[in-house]
């Protein structure tokens, strides 16, 4: 189990630099074009090896490893956390375009069970947070609730904008980004700059900076795809 645990470990780091690198290109490319694709794919790829390691090291730490220490123990449950609504999110965000003409409520059961377990898991570590008084336990599953509520909205609801798709699409890749990013601040950072933690606020920086570009771009596609008579692939 402990082989396993480091090969887990290098995939995570590897696969977490990756998508850290390349999460820019398909946010500052032409969208719908060959490297806003492309590199689009790539980070769904590399989030996803990010995604299942992470879990996998977390369940590890709290099951087999779970050692004396509470900060320890609070930050194998963020990572499992932070895994589910990487995960979530990217699904999300590839599964809107796969369904960008649907003209009704869909009920495909893993697109539902995605934000369900998103909703629930963050629900469960936040009050986790509570009990234990972790304010990035407390606050950050926040994010995992509203995103869940919007998504399990979206698919059950009948579409009554064109731009549908697309504002939903740049919502569920916006928010895995968050996820990257937040999950790099936590972990990666302070390894790299050898600190034993950062400030707090550094913790909800990559959600404070993402959240107006989800904004923005959600904006400015809507007005985009809906002047338009028909939605083009």
């Amino acid at each position: 189990m402990e082989f396993l645990f480091h090969v887990a470990r290098w995939l995570h780091i590897v696969s977490g630099f990756v998508a850290l690198f390349i999460l820019w290109l398909p946010i500052v490319t032409r969208k719908g074009g060959k490297v806003h694709t492309r590199t689009g794919w790539i980070y769904v790829l590399a989030m996803s090896c990010v995604s299942i390691s992470a879990f996998y090291m977390g369940v590890y730490r709290l099951t087999w490893d779970p050692g004396p220490d509470p900060h320890a123990i609070a930050f194998s449950w963020f990572l499992i956390f932070i895994a589910i609504l990487s995960s979530a999110t990217a699904w999300y965000g590839i599964r809107v375009l796969r369904f960008k003409r649907r003209t009704a409520p869909h009920r495909n059961l893993i697109d539902l069970l995605f934000p369900a377990v998103l909703i629930l898991s963050a629900l469960a570590v936040s009050v986790y947070g509570w009990v234990i008084h972790f304010p990035l336990l407390q606050y950050f599953p926040i994010i995992g609730v509203f995103l869940g509520t919007i998504q399990l909205h979206y698919w059950l609801s009948t579409p009554k904008r064109r731009s549908h798709w697309a504002v939903e699409h740049i919502i569920g890749m916006l928010s895995c980004c968050i996820a990257t990013i937040t999950a790099f601040v936590v972990f990666g950072a302070p390894r790299l700059l050898q600190v034993e933690s950062v400030s707090v606020l550094l913790w909800f920086l990559p959600t404070i900076v993402v959240v107006p570009l989800i904004v923005g771009f959600t904006l400015y596609y809507g007005k985009k795809y809906d002047g338009k008579h028909v939605i083009s692939k």
